[in-house]
C-alpha cells in the first residue's frame, strides 16, 4: 500500500473511487459526479489530496480542507472514499491515520467530520477505534440516496 499527495495524472481513477461513493447515496452530501475537468478543480482545491495506491490502482483517497475560517480556521475537516472492491482490507484506516499527521503537520488543531451517516457503521466503528469523540446525533441530517432521511453524527479529534 502505498500512500501519496494526488497528482493531475491520477484524476480519472480519483474521480472513478469518488465518484461511486457519491453514486452510492449513503455517505457524501454531493449530489453531483465529478468529470475531469470539476475533479481536477475540486481536488487541487483541498489543503491535501492524497491517493491509496496497491500495485500501482488508485483504490482509495481523502480530501483535507479547513472546516470554517478565521477564528475557527484551526478546524479541518475531510471526507475518505475507497473503492467498494478494496474495502474491508484496512485502506479506510491507514487514510484516517495518514491525515491525522497530514493535518497535525499542515497546522490544524482539530479534526472534525460534520455528518458520519449513522447507518455508516464501518466509519463509526473506525472513528471509535482511533479516538474520535461523538458530538451527539443531528436527526434526519442525511438524504438517502432513496429519499429517506438518516441520522448524522458529528466527530471531532483534537490533533
Amino acid at each position: 500500500m502505498n500512500i501519496r499527495a494526488f497528482a493531475p495524472a491520477d484524476i480519472d481513477a480519483a474521480n472513478r473511487v469518488w465518484n461511486e461513493v457519491v453514486e452510492a447515496g449513503v455517505a457524501f452530501p454531493q449530489l453531483e459526479k465529478l468529470d475531469r475537468e470539476s475533479g481536477l478543480e475540486f481536488f487541487q482545491s483541498q489543503s491535501f489530496t492524497c491517493v491509496c495506491e496497491e500495485d500501482g490502482e488508485i483504490l482509495g483517497l481523502y480530501i483535507l480542507h479547513p472546516n470554517n475560517v478565521g477564528r475557527c480556521g484551526h478546524i479541518c475537516n475531510a471526507s475518505y472514499a475507497v473503492a467498494s472492491r478494496a474495502r474491508g482490507r484496512g485502506l479506510g484506516e491507514a487514510l484516517v491515520r495518514h491525515c491525522l499527521d497530514k493535518a497535525k503537520e499542515l497546522g490544524f488543531g482539530i479534526l472534525q467530520f460534520n455528518a458520519v451517516v449513522s447507518s455508516n457503521t464501518p466509519a463509526l466503528n473506525l472513528y471509535r477505534k482511533l479516538g474520535f469523540t461523538q458530538l451527539g446525533t443531528i436527526p434526519g441530517g442525511f438524504l438517502m440516496k432513496d429519499g429517506s432521511y438518516q441520522d448524522i453524527i458529528p466527530h471531532y479529534k483534537k490533533l
